[in-house]
C-alpha cells in the first residue's frame, strides 16, 4: 500500500501541484529553493503532528492566502482504499482540519491510516542537541507506531503546568493530589511507550550488521519512576523542592535517550559528523521497519544521498528496497540516484512546479 494522487494547493510555493503514478521509490530533484522539501513537508502533514518542520500553520499558506489543502489516496494492489486529506481554511487559520473518505476526522486518526518517518538535515545535530530535542525525536518515532502517544504527552505536560501554578499559589493539598494523579496517570503511559520503543529499536538495531552504517546502541534513561503509584508518590514528596525551583524536577519530562556507537562505546555526541549521520540513518531505517508492520508506511529522506559515499549510498538503497515503506527522496541533481532511477518515479521541481519525467 502506498500514497498516490498527492495534491497540494496553495501550500508554500506550490500553487497547485499533483503527483500521480507513484512507486516504491519516488525522487524529487531540482535547485535549492525549488520546493522539494515543501512537497515532503506536505506529505508529512498526512500524519499526526506538526510536520517535519514543526512550522506554524500560517507559515505554510501559499501566496494566494485563504489557507491550504493537501490530499492523497491510499493505494493497495493498484486500487484506492481510502482518501485522506488535511487543510486550513482562511477564516480558521489556526486550526488544521482533517478528512478521511470525505468525513471529518481528528489529526490523531491519520496515524491509523499511515505511519510516517523522516530524516531531514536539521536532525543531523540531534546527538549534540538538548535532552528535550531527543525526547521530541523519540516522541515523533513513537507517534508513528502508537498514534495515541501525542495525546498522553500533551495531557501530561498540561497537568505539570497546572501543578506548577498550584505550587506557586500554595494551593490546598487536595487540589495537588488530584492534579498529580492526572500527571502520574499520563506520565506512566508516556514513559512506558518511550521505554518500549527504545527497547524494540535496540533489538532491531542489534540484528543489523555493523557495516556500512555505524551501529548505535540506545539506552532509555527515565527521569523518574515509571509506574503510576511510585510517580505520584514522588510528585507529592518533591513538592517543597519543586516549589522552590518553580518546576517539576522529576518525571518523564526529564527522560533522556543515550546513544553510543557499538564496538567503541563512544558517546554519539563525541563521534565524527559522518559517524553521527550513519547512526542516525540506522535508527531511522530500523524505525521504518517497525512502523511498516500492520500499516502503510512512508519514509521521507531529504538530501540524504548527497552526503553519503558511493558504498554507503548503495547500501542505503539496498536497505530501502528490502523494506516495506514507500520512500521519497530529494536531491539537487539526479547523479547520486542513478542506481535507482529506472525503478523510481521521478519529478523535476522548479519554482513550485512539478514535471514528471
Amino acid at each position: 500500500m502506498a500514497l498516490d494522487r498527492i495534491a497540494l494547493e496553495n501550500f508554500r510555493n506550490h500553487a497547485r501541484s499533483e503527483l500521480r503514478e507513484t512507486r516504491g521509490f519516488n525522487l524529487l530533484f531540482g535547485e535549492n529553493g525549488a520546493g522539494k522539501t515543501n512537497v515532503l513537508e506536505a506529505i508529512s502533514l498526512l500524519a499526526p503532528g506538526r510536520g517535519l518542520r514543526r512550522a506554524a500553520l500560517d507559515q505554510m499558506v501559499g501566496p494566494a492566502g485563504a489557507g491550504f489543502a493537501i490530499g492523497a489516496s491510499l493505494r493497495e494492489q493498484g486500487h484506492e482504499s481510502a482518501r485522506i486529506g488535511t487543510f486550513v481554511e482562511g477564516e480558521r487559520p489556526g486550526r488544521r482540519q482533517v478528512r478521511v473518505n470525505g468525513a471529518e476526522a481528528s489529526a490523531a486518526s491519520l496515524g491509523e491510516w499511515v505511519a510516517m518517518s523522516w530524516l531531514i538535515p536539521s536532525m543531523d545535530g540531534l546527538f549534540m542537541d538538548s535532552a528535550g530535542a531527543r525526547r521530541r525525536f523519540i516522541d515523533r518515532l513513537a507517534l508513528a507506531i502508537e498514534p495515541g502517544h501525542a495525546r498522553n504527552v500533551s495531557r501530561y505536560e498540561a497537568a505539570l503546568r497546572e501543578r506548577n501554578k498550584l505550587l506557586e499559589k500554595g494551593a490546598d493539598t487536595t487540589w495537588l493530589d488530584a492534579i498529580e494523579a492526572q500527571a502520574a496517570e499520563h506520565g506512566e503511559q508516556v514513559a512506558v511507550t518511550r521505554s518500549a520503543l527504545v527497547t524494540t529499536l535496540s533489538d532491531e538495531l542489534t540484528a543489523l550488521p555493523d557495516e556500512p552504517f555505524a551501529r548505535p546502541l540506545l539506552t532509555y534513561r527515565a527521569g523518574g519512576p515509571l509506574e503510576r503509584p511510585a510517580l505520584r508518590e514522588e510528585f507529592a514528596r518533591q513538592r517543597p523542592r519543586d516549589r522552590a525551583a518553580g518546576r517539576a524536577l522529576t518525571g518523564p519530562h526529564r527522560d533522556e535517550l543515550e546513544v553510543v556507537m557499538a564496538g567503541s562505546g563512544q558517546p554519539a555526541a563525541s563521534c565524527s559528523t559522518g559517524e553521527q549521520k550513519a547512526m542516525l540513518i540506522a535508527i531511522i531505517l530500523a524505525h521504518s521497519a517497525l512502523a511498516a508492520a500492520g500499516r502503510p508506511s512512508v519514509l521521507l529522506l531529504d538530501e540524504v544521498a548527497a552526503h553519503l559515499d558511493p558504498v554507503r549510498r548503495s547500501a542505503l538503497f539496498d536497505r530501502l528496497r528490502q523494506g516495506r515503506a514507500q520512500v521519497w527522496l530529494t536531491g539537487t541533481e539526479r547523479a547520486p540516484f542513478e542506481e535507482i532511477t529506472e525503478e523510481a518515479a521521478v519529478w523535476r521541481v522548479s519554482g513550485g512546479s512539478l514535471e514528471k519525467l
